[in-house]
């Protein structure tokens, strides 16, 4: 029999303490198996993430160098290469890469087509001869890709006729999801055609795998903790007759004494990369306390008004893990500030549905000042106290004033806030009643750091 291994990595994001052994275990697995067999060699997303200092200051091309080295053979995207990157970055993120990019269902809405840097699927034929069918789809954010200038479809608007077509022409058919669980098994049990589905998004751990309606689904967890295979034993005519999948645990894998070296030196390249880039001369600390004279929080409500261009904004205090010293500012001080892969959205909603958002605030605000969070494109530790600029709360008369007036309930008023307001269950007054926009390209310290350059210029 021939025997196929498919291993596979997903959603490192950028937690490059793993990455020594991870390429060390790419490099001498595949070399080993191709022994004895085939090898095809994936990562499924979300390599990229923007808290890494490196990331930050490359714009994601320092980890498709890390890529090269360990030789993949096709890649695809996550949400944050996706939405992480302004359509210009991820233009180009690609351009130094020596493997493939496979995406079906992310189009240029102007050309009507598929970006340049990728393609839908690829057919790669083994040692033996049997062809094998890749296709790659990622998690829709049309709220997000949208205004990003992208055309995200629904991977079911676009999966089944693929399928259908390439299942005719190879042996072996695989779907590289970053889709999460749930997508996955409602694929296999409509997809049955599709012998392996490679998984990944929600960070999901199969050890041994999972057979859904015949499919094998596979999956390695997150920050490169897990390193996953797959082998597939075919017969002479190319026909899968076994197939298992299995996860290798990273931290269990031999450490060399210049790991440690390797990992510090991207984050000290990261954080002097960072700090050439220098931004604004501030006459003061900006302080964490929200007591300050002058308080980092309510200095970013003006800087995020002022990119709004609304009479309010609403941030909240556990977004900002650093001060930010007086003198010269720059870049690497804003990232360490300000992690998050957070942009703005500008909020229009009636002074009924403000008055309901306000009270939803109001409501969450003492459980929400010590509640850890978690994702959604935070990278703090505790949501943290709720600020207002422009709004004021009476709590002994259940009053909303919008620039010290009460409100007009039938009248539209516009606020600032960041998009995970949105993506957190607390308020669902803005998803559900808000008019949003997506402010893109920045990111919350972007913004700042413009605001700081114009009011506090080197």
């Amino acid at each position: 029999m021939e025997k196929l291994t498919f291993i596979h990595t997903n959603d490192l994001h950028s937690h490059l303490e793993n990455w020594p052994k991870i390429r060390r275990y790419l490099d001498s697995r595949r070399r080993e198996l191709a022994k004895k067999g085939s090898v095809i060699t994936v990562d499924l997303g979300d390599f990229v993430d923007r808290w890494h200092p490196l990331t930050e200051a490359t714009n994601g091309r320092a980890n498709i160098q890390l890529m090269n080295e360990a030789h993949y053979d096709v890649v695809t995207i996550g949400n944050n290469e996706g939405i992480g990157n302004a359509k210009e970055e991820l233009n180009h993120l690609y351009d130094e890469a020596n493997f493939k990019v496979l995406l079906a269902n992310l189009h240029d809405p102007k050309t009507l087509s598929a970006p340049e840097w990728c393609r839908p699927y690829e057919i790669l034929t083994t040692k033996a001869g049997t062809k094998v069918g890749l296709i790659a789809m990622t998690a829709p954010f049309p709220l997000t890709y949208g205004p990003n200038g992208w055309d995200i479809r629904q991977p079911m608007e676009l999966l089944p006729a693929m399928v259908n077509r390439l299942r005719k022409q190879v042996d072996v058919l695989v779907l590289m999801s970053h889709l999460g669980l749930s997508a996955d098994l409602r694929i296999a049990q409509d997809l049955p055609q599709l012998d392996v589905i490679l998984g990944s998004h929600t960070h999901h751990l199969l050890p041994e795998g999972r057979v859904e309606n015949g499919v094998l689904l596979a999956a390695a967890g997150k920050f490169g903790q897990h390193i996953g295979e797959v082998q597939l034993f075919l017969d002479e005519e190319h026909r899968v007759k076994a197939a298992q999948a299995y996860t290798i645990d990273t931290e269990e894998l031999t450490t060399f004494a210049e790991d440690a070296e390797e990992i510090q030196g991207y984050l000290d390249k990261g954080h002097s990369l960072l700090h050439a880039q220098q931004v604004a001369d501030l006459p003061f600390t900006l302080k964490q306390d929200l007591s300050s004279e002058h308080s980092l929080i309510r200095e970013t409500l003006k800087a995020v008004k002022e990119r709004g261009q609304t009479e309010a904004a609403v941030l909240n205090t556990g977004l900002f893990l650093t001060e930010i010293p007086a003198g010269v500012v720059d870049a690497d001080q804003l990232h360490e500030c300000l992690p998050h892969p957070m942009h703005l959205i500008r909020v229009t909603l009636k002074g009924a549905d403000l008055y309901r958002l306000i009270l939803e605030m109001e409501k969450n605000r003492f459980f929400l000042r010590q509640f850890p969070v978690y994702g959604m494109g935070f990278r703090g530790k505790i949501f943290g106290e709720i600020v207002y600029d422009g709004i004021d709360y009476d709590p002994v008369n259940r009053r909303v004033l919008w620039q010290g007036a009460e409100l007009d309930f039938e009248q539209e008023y516009r606020l600032t806030t960041v998009d995970h307001f949105m993506f957190v269950p607390f308020f669902p007054t803005i998803e559900i009643m808000g008019q949003n926009e997506f402010l893109f390209p920045e990111f919350i310290r972007s913004v700042l750091g413009h605001y700081l350059e114009t009011h506090y210029p080197m």
